[in-house]
């Protein structure tokens, strides 16, 4: 399973061993794999600021979170027929998600802890809000370059009723520059092409006698043309026009091949920024929320569990019953977040008796 519940409860007194109950209670039945989630001694503030900065924070989440996804998304779309292959080339500090996220440790140098949580908070927003900035720039740029040579290929392989001809006609194959004559293509099914050899001919007294050719469609010279089971396309010979297609599908072949590299370098540096960034604005989050929930001074421990899919209700039933002791109200309120109850909104299905975040590191529509 790729999501992940980061929780925490208060230690004091007559509750030291926290994390071992926890785990132990967890792990046994085999509810959840457990780790516990290192945050280091962050600048507190007022507790006025901390009720501020927490809904600015899980605005902050919800926008970070969504970079990463755009990211991920973009990495795969961009390796087109090998996205299967994106999720093992997107890392967070060279190792797999998972494993950064399991083992975390806080980033001194990106986010120091002497700085306020307002000062951190500002510092990701601006790293986030400028890889976004320069994801839509990069985007745009190759996008154009992509959806050009897409169009030329698709002329290239489509019907014959639309298709580019360069690869199929040259000039030998029409009359130019003549006063009475002028070269028709038609397109003729198979099944009709032995028809077409004994009746072209006969379509006008001003088709020339044995004009036609094969050329995938079929070619022949004449001034007026009326049709019985076949289709004309109207097309005007020229060679500039012709070189010039092939010439576009060369250079936009040629520009797409060096924009890739690039780029996929650049998504893999930022995509690995901007995940760290959204893991560090959970441990934010953990942090002011447990400030709140427990008071000062600051005793808790963060937790990170790995839910099994199957048992998912029961792991919320074990906490519940665990840390019912924090909040009895929530606990006794407390209902299975993937049910569809009337009235209940999100915000309030998440709240339990301890600080609870979910985190999916399942970043991909495809499957």
């Amino acid at each position: 399973m790729t999501e992940f519940w980061l929780i925490s409860a208060p230690v004091d007194k007559c509750n030291q061993q926290i994390w071992e109950r926890m785990s132990t209670v967890t792990e046994k039945a085999s509810l959840s794999n457990n780790f516990q989630f290192s945050i280091p001694d962050l600048k507190v503030g007022t507790l006025d600021s901390l009720v501020g900065l927490s809904d600015e924070l899980g605005k902050l989440d919800t926008f970070v979170e969504g970079i990463v996804k755009k990211l991920a998304q973009y990495t795969a779309d961009v390796m087109e027929d090998t996205k299967d292959k994106a999720q093992e080339n997107l890392l967070a500090n060279g190792v797999d998600l998972q494993r950064y996220l399991t083992y975390f440790q806080w980033d001194m140098a990106k986010y120091p802890i002497k700085q306020s949580l307002h000062n951190i908070t500002e510092v990701i927003t601006k790293q986030i809000s400028q890889i976004d900035a320069d994801l839509k720039s990069r985007s745009v740029t190759y996008n154009n370059i992509k959806g050009n040579l897409q169009n030329l290929e698709r002329k290239a392989v489509g019907s014959l009723l639309t298709r580019t001809l360069a690869d199929i006609v040259n000039k030998d194959d029409f009359v130019l520059d003549s006063e009475y004559l002028t070269t028709l293509l038609a397109f003729v099914p198979k099944s009709n092409y032995n028809n077409w050899q004994r009746t072209y001919e006969s379509l006008s007294v001003m088709v020339v006698p044995r004009s036609t050719k094969c050329l995938v469609l079929f070619q022949i010279i004449l001034i007026i043309m009326f049709c019985f089971r076949f289709i004309v396309r109207e097309f005007y010979y020229s060679e500039e026009k012709l070189d010039a297609e092939k010439e576009e599908l060369t250079r936009l072949s040629a520009d797409k091949k060096q924009q890739y590299g690039p780029l996929l370098r650049w998504l893999k540096v930022n995509f690995s920024e901007a995940y760290i960034a959204w893991i560090h604005i959970k441990a934010l989050r953990v942090f002011v929320e447990s400030v709140l929930r427990y008071g000062l001074p600051v005793n808790f421990q963060a937790m990170l569990l790995q839910p099994s899919k199957r048992t998912i209700k029961r792991l919320r039933d074990v906490l519940n019953a665990l840390f019912k002791h924090l909040d009895e109200v929530a606990a006794a309120s407390t209902v299975d977040a993937n049910m569809d109850i009337p009235g209940l909104n999100v915000s309030q299905q998440d709240y339990y008796a301890y600080v609870y975040f979910k985190i999916d590191i399942n970043l991909f529509d495809f499957k």
